[in-house]
């Protein structure tokens, strides 16, 4: 039977990363109304040009989730690069329903101007406590720690927090390619000799991104329009004790096109204490990762190593 702190960890559908179809969106969020996930993530976090999906649209589907018992959350763009994306963001924190993910600074001071309480993405990289105490003061409710981050550094962080009386909780990247960073110009337009203001949405072609592939053939790097994730998808569904252990009050699982009702099942059933020990002869796909959790090269798969020695 887990412990009362792996049992209390709370599990987080992070926002879709990826551009999928307006179908595919509303099946995704069907079937996540009834998967055990406490926290649901909604918006276009990624790139402006994905307009399939209106703000009216992720409140449509946040009121279905709400009604299902989870907490929604809208995700603001991570990237900001015009006066129509302000406008968009400002429509966003000011929805009126729903709490704010903020992804980059316009929308921390949004929120913080219209004394609204939000969540610190990953991307805002709060990684002490001076950082994390700013924007506590300014309405944080919750923070993500930056997906590079070790559990060791995760627990110091957490623990120094709470010695100086922050109470803003701590969410982990557990499961997904892992965001790295984001840039102006968009890669997979580039792949199909298109310029970015006319990409034809290409990118809806890779509803998992596009692998970037060393000479090697190792999947480094995951391509995602304007963004780049990591090659291999973060997995620590085996991890969740030391989740909780390091004081983070949940877990984010970051959605894939397939198979992700089991990813969730999986990981509420190690916070219940009752995910069996990973099988080493499974342990050989290549696209999982661990690396970063145990202060080593994210692409590393420790656990891996560990059950076949």
């Amino acid at each position: 039977m887990a412990d009362s702190s792996v049992s209390s960890l709370r599990l987080a559908l992070g926002p879709v990363l990826f551009y999928w179809t307006r179908e595919h969106y509303a099946q995704f969020y069907r079937d996540a109304a009834d998967w055990p996930a406490d926290i649901v993530y909604l918006g276009e976090s990624v790139c402006s040009r994905r307009r399939d999906m209106k703000l009216d649209d992720w409140l449509g589907i946040g009121r279905e989730l709400a009604q299902s018992g989870k907490e929604v959350v809208l995700s603001s763009q991570t990237l900001i690069e015009s006066e129509a994306d302000l406008r968009d963001l400002r429509k966003l924190c000011d929805n009126g329903e729903f709490t704010v993910e903020a992804n980059d600074q316009s929308a921390v001071q949004r929120c913080a101007a219209a004394g609204l309480g939000f969540v610190g993405g990953a991307a805002l990289n709060l990684y002490n406590t001076a950082a994390i105490g700013v924007l506590e003061r300014a309405g944080m409710r919750r923070f993500n720690a930056p997906v590079e981050m070790s559990g060791k550094d995760v627990t110091r962080l957490v623990a120094d927090c709470r010695e100086q009386g922050l109470a803003a909780e701590c969410e982990v990247f557990a499961y997904g390619h892992l965001p790295l960073a984001w840039s102006s110009r968009c890669f997979t337009a580039r792949r199909y000799q298109k310029p970015k203001d006319r990409c034809q949405f290409v990118c809806q072609k890779h509803p998992e991104g596009m692998a970037l592939r060393s000479q090697e053939t190792q999947d480094v790097f995951t391509l995602n329009g304007i963004q780049t994730l990591s090659g291999a998808c973060q997995d620590l569904r085996h991890e969740v004790a030391s989740i909780a252990a390091s004081g983070a009050g949940v877990a984010r699982l970051s959605p894939r096109a397939e198979g992700m009702a089991r990813v969730v099942a999986d990981f509420d059933r190690a916070r219940r204490g009752e995910l069996a020990a990973p099988d080493p002869l499974s342990l050989v796909d290549a696209e999982i990762c661990d690396g970063y959790w145990h202060g080593r090269p994210g692409m590393d798969y420790t656990r891996a190593a560990n059950v076949s020695s």
